[in-house]
């Protein structure tokens, strides 16, 4: 037991208390991370890792957007990569004249887009 400002907690209280909250504890996304980028041409490769685990949870796309948010282009991922890890896939995106820096949004089928972006300078 362990006293506490005048109350006794007891070990096992204490286990429960710690596996309530773990249970409630919001689970965090596994979100596909960008590991690389690259431009030539107007194309961009993409290299992406994932903890896909098949049809029920995989990376389904990357796109490119301006620092406002505008989407300049989406790549779809048709099907998971479970054993091709991490993998590259290109696309032809436009870039608007006098941008010199673009940011890459990643998207799983559970989760959907992430929150956050990487940022890439264009060369």
């Amino acid at each position: 037991m362990i006293g506490n400002g005048g109350e006794v907690l007891y070990f096992a209280d204490m286990k429960k208390l710690a596996l309530l909250l773990l249970t409630v504890s919001p689970a965090f996304a596994d979100t596909a991370v960008v590991e690389a980028v690259a431009f030539s041409n107007g194309r961009f490769d993409v290299t992406l890792s994932h903890p896909d685990t098949g049809w029920e949870h995989y990376a389904d796309g990357w796109r490119i957007e301006l620092a406002d948010g505008t989407i300049l282009g989406t790549r779809v991922l048709a099907h998971p990569h479970v054993n091709e890890q991490p993998f590259t896939r290109s696309d032809q995106i436009a870039v608007p004249d006098g941008v010199t820096e673009v940011f890459v949004r990643t998207s799983d089928n559970v989760d959907g887009w992430a929150d956050d972006t990487t940022p890439f300078v264009l060369p």
